[in-house]
């Protein structure tokens, strides 16, 4: 399956508590943190969820 890296480019600091856990259910603990998963519609759905907060590039 195709892989995709997800990094965290914005704070959580002011982000609702779904997010966060979506952050952390992601691998994202901090900002610059990058994370290399597959490219899952469950991913993506948790992707999709904070978009506004990660980047994604395809590999």
């Amino acid at each position: 399956m195709a892989k995709i890296q997800i990094k965290q480019i914005k704070s959580r600091i002011n982000a609702p508590k779904v997010q966060k856990l979506t952050l952390d259910a992601l691998g994202l603990r901090k900002m610059n943190h990058t994370v290399v998963k597959e490219d899952t519609p469950s991913i993506m759905g948790m992707v999709k969820a904070v978009h506004h907060l990660v980047e994604v590039t395809k590999l």
